[in-house]
């Protein structure tokens, strides 16, 4: 889907995306590894066409969001023998998004196997691996892991099997910081079981085919760790200056201090970018003028998103500026809830201008962080 510019009108897609449906011919059976976004239908028909497929047995549905399972209904008009193979709250999903019925359904459960003849797929559920329907679907004679979002990108600039490693890495790493960074915490278990069965391939739903699965399974093992590097987000708006200033001077003293700055206008802020940085950096740092006693409305935005995307932060400091009261820093920190292992620093505000002694607070800010690393 090379001209799609938005995914859940939130994520921007500098190079589109894809939506990945895989065939699997048993000698008995036929399977299909998820649909499409439905405005990519025809496309998905026409390739099916092209292959002579006449016949599919199973739908398997790993995971319910539309981009997956939106085009199920019109499979299942054109091929209605069809049955959609899936777990009971992924039937649930779909059931309460599109207009199919009890009887298109097989529900399986944890570990069960599904016989195509000489090929077996063997499912294994991973609830909270993005959504709680999530499962993966393993084709054991063959070692292909169906991952569904897990390991995917969002990019349409790649070979089928992918070549080049790192040219994916980006793609991987935004895809992972804005939908799977929030479940990082329970990613170890199921990154073992992925090893545990010794994957020749990984098909995500989105993105390349890994012939070398290792490659993003380390990926996202150094991702959900701990280990963060020397790197602060700083995201901001200022209206008439002050709060730039602020930004400037911490920005500077920072980088005299060998810790790498990522500086982010919230004006025009591409939020894939700032994710990124919250994957492995060690802290945010937040500057607002007032506006009605509280943050601008410009900043709430990333805000939001740096909450939402759970980043395992060290620390995250409020600064800004105000004229003639404020509630900015209760009401930020009331937005951050998902933030309670994250150190608040000493917050920063200026009355008007910033004057010698909020520079001598942002040195103490400063000096804080440095202790960090």
């Amino acid at each position: 889907d090379y001209h799609r510019q938005l995914f859940d009108q939130l994520m921007p897609l500098s190079e589109g995306t894809s939506y990945n449906s895989y065939l699997i011919k048993g000698s008995e059976k036929t399977a299909l590894v998820d649909t499409v976004y439905p405005p990519m239908a025809s496309e998905l028909l026409e390739k099916l066409k092209e292959m002579g497929v006449e016949k599919i047995d199973y739908v398997i549905a790993n995971h319910g969001e539309q981009d997956h399972t939106g085009t199920l209904p019109l499979l299942l008009e054109l091929y209605p023998e069809a049955k959609i193979v899936t777990n009971a709250k992924c039937k649930e999903i779909t059931m309460g998004f599109l207009p199919l019925k009890d009887e298109d359904y097989i529900v399986i459960e944890d570990g069960q196997e599904l016989s195509l003849g000489d090929k077996t797929l063997q499912f294994m559920f991973a609830p909270w691996v993005h959504w709680p329907d999530t499962m993966f679907a393993y084709l054991k004679e063959d070692g292909i892991l169906f991952s569904t979002d897990f390991f995917g990108s969002h990019t349409t600039n790649y070979d089928v099997f992918l070549e080049d490693e790192a040219s994916v890495i980006p793609a991987a790493k935004s895809y992972y910081a804005e939908i799977m960074m929030p479940f990082a915490k329970i990613f170890p278990k199921y990154l073992d079981k992925v090893e545990a069965l010794k994957p020749k391939m990984i098909a995500s739903s989105h993105g390349p085919i890994y012939k070398n699965p290792q490659f993003i399974i380390d990926l996202y093992r150094k991702w959900a760790g701990p280990e963060k590097q020397k790197k602060v987000a700083i995201v901001w708006l200022s209206m008439y200056g002050a709060t730039e200033s602020m930004k400037n001077y911490l920005k500077d003293k920072l980088t005299q201090a060998d810790i790498e700055v990522a500086d982010y206008d919230a004006i025009g802020l591409n939020v894939s970018h700032l994710a990124m940085d919250l994957v492995d950096g060690a802290g945010l740092l937040i500057g607002s003028p007032t506006v009605l006693t509280g943050p601008h409305p410009g900043i709430v935005l990333p805000i939001y998103l740096a909450n939402a995307i759970k980043p395992g932060l060290k620390f995250a400091g409020i600064f800004g500026s105000y004229s003639w009261g404020t509630m900015m820093v209760d009401k930020i920190k009331a937005m951050l809830p998902n933030l309670k292992e994250t150190e608040l620093l000493e917050p920063v505000l200026a009355k008007g201008t910033p004057k010698q002694e909020d520079f001598d607070a942002m040195d103490k800010m400063v000096e804080k962080i440095k202790s960090y690393f």
